[in-house]
């Protein structure tokens, strides 16, 4: 008997539709709600932070990594 099969993959797929769903309700309780009802500025601004911060910390360790690899290359071809 496969493992991969179509009652395992209905299983899984019911699974992570749930998990998914408990996920997103947990996440609106943890965020707490503006006092007018708009949206949360502050929590905005904390996701919009973190996520530069997300990037600029990717970029800096891929060029970071571009270079070293460059200056092997230089030093091969010498």
């Amino acid at each position: 008997m496969s493992i991969v099969n179509r009652r395992n993959a209905v299983l899984g797929w019911a699974t992570w539709q749930v998990a998914k769903r408990y996920a997103a309700h947990k996440a609106r309780r943890a965020v707490p709600a503006a006092d007018e009802g708009g949206p949360n500025k502050r929590a905005i601004a904390a996701a919009g932070a973190a996520a530069l911060a997300g990037s600029v910390l990717f970029w800096r360790k891929a060029r970071r990594r571009h270079d070293e690899q460059s200056a092997a290359s230089e030093e091969d071809s010498e």
